[in-house]
């Protein structure tokens, strides 16, 4: 984007930190920006846990407002409850949702993530960029001559019973489940869904807490990972969950506290669903591909490999009518909930597909695990990306290539995908082998002494 834009003006959304990037002032003029690119009339609001969070998007409501946009206010919710707002009243006349979160960012950022009716993703390509420009270059519309009405409202017992729709709480085992809110969004949701499931929870940073006492709400980050393993352990749990600020992101460990890589996940999802829906279409990303590809096929579904990114693949699912899409980054999008990422559905299903076989997690995804190994993704800074990336492509000749994002190229026993970073000079390195560890330690090693 053009500099002098403001700077917290992103690819899929707008993050930056307070108030340097992102003030009330600009959340204003982004609230008015946004109502004259759409012409919106209706708009649900909501923000998170943040100390920010509050006067942001009080701020951004007055923007919409003085444009007459009537808002709907949610108050403290998470991204998703934002998107099932949109989908579930469009009968009712909303046609724009926006959630004013930061989600796993330091404590200082900000930013919001913005939908269009029927919870359409708002990205750089289809009205971010013209909302920045306006505002960058001072030609935001004159004010309404009658301003828009807010209204304080509440939809979490709609979105509770919306997630109880995915399993059957009678069916379900009495699982013990550790949970990791990480001081987010998420233990609210928990505390409504804990006395219609038969579930013990045992709550780790539990209560929303925008001071972020125990750190950012980022699953991730090493030592996150390791108090939720060792809560799992402690506890004799079945599972455990965390999520990062917003929730539209969970993480599991299984039984043993031993962390699962989101890649192994979008398999088991696609499972559980095409049990509801035989012959129904999964969408995957092209970082790693066989282990998921595998698993759809022998469930009957249709694997269909899209390019990375939420914009991208909430096109693509409302196109092909797809069940579901899952990418390795924990992002899981489903078409029963407005073709929306969702971090509360995947925990539910996995649960159901626990109570169904009769068997542990660990045991779930260790045999895909040996199937499927994989090196994580790996990240190198280099100075002419596309320049390496022809290097490997020459380097690895005879490949099966694809291009869908990045470059993929396929041996028999071996693959690896490596993409460009959006925003920096990185390659996002990954590779997965036919059940061969050994040559998986072999490759990467190839290929990261090639983009070295």
């Amino acid at each position: 984007m053009d500099t002098k834009r403001p700077a917290c003006f992103k690819a899929y959304d707008i993050r930056g930190r307070v108030p340097s990037e992102l003030s009330p002032g600009l959340a204003r003029d982004i609230g008015r920006a946004f109502a004259a690119v759409f012409s919106v009339k209706k708009v649900v609001v909501g923000h998170d846990i943040r100390l920010s969070s509050p006067a942001i998007a009080g701020a951004l409501t007055t923007g919409l407002l003085d444009m007459g946009a009537d808002v709907l206010s949610l108050g403290l919710c998470g991204t998703e409850e934002i998107y099932h707002a949109a989908f579930s009243l469009e009968a009712q006349g909303v046609d724009g949702g926006i959630i004013v979160t930061a989600s796993h960012n330091p404590a200082d950022y900000n930013g919001m993530k913005i939908v269009v009716k029927g919870a359409r993703p708002v990205s750089g390509d289809s009205g971010l960029v013209a909302m920045a420009d306006l505002i960058a270059e001072n030609r935001l519309p004159a004010l309404a001559a009658e301003k828009g009405r807010q209204t304080a409202i509440s939809l979490k017992n709609e979105y509770i019973e919306h997630l109880l729709g995915y399993v059957q709480p009678d069916r379900l085992r009495p699982l013990k489940i550790v949970v990791n809110s990480g001081n987010g969004c998420a233990g609210p949701i928990i505390d409504l869904l804990e006395d219609r499931l038969p579930f013990r929870f045992v709550k780790l940073h539990h209560e929303p807490d925008g001071t972020f006492p125990n750190g950012v709400p980022n699953p991730l980050l090493p030592d996150r990972r390791d108090e939720t393993a060792r809560l799992v352990r402690e506890q004799g749990a079945d599972m455990g969950i965390a999520w990062d600020g917003d929730f539209d992101r969970c993480f599991f460990w299984d039984e043993q506290g031993n962390f699962i890589e989101g890649y192994y996940l979008v398999g088991l999802l696609a499972m559980e669903l095409l049990q509801k829906e035989p012959g129904g279409t999964i969408l995957h990303d092209p970082r790693l591909i066989w282990n998921t590809q595998e698993l759809v096929r022998a469930a009957g579904g249709v694997p269909v490999m899209t390019k990375t990114g939420h914009a991208f693949i909430k096109e693509r699912m409302r196109r092909e009518d797809a069940v579901y899409g899952g990418e390795m980054s924990a992002h899981h999008y489903f078409r029963d909930f407005g073709y929306c990422d969702s971090g509360m559905v995947p925990w539910l299903l996995v649960s159901a597909l626990l109570s169904r076989c009769g068997t542990t997690l660990s045991q779930l995804v260790a045999q895909r695990i040996a199937a499927f190994p994989v090196s994580g993704e790996i990240n190198r800074t280099v100075a002419d990306p596309d320049r390496v990336i022809a290097k490997l492509e020459e380097a690895f000749a005879g490949g099966e290539k694809d291009s869908t994002d990045g470059l993929s190229l396929a041996f028999p026993d071996y693959r690896f995908n490596v993409r460009k970073s959006n925003t920096e000079a990185l390659l996002r390195l990954n590779v997965e082998t036919r059940g061969d560890l050994a040559l998986l330690q072999q490759k990467t090693r190839e290929i990261l002494a090639l983009i070295r």
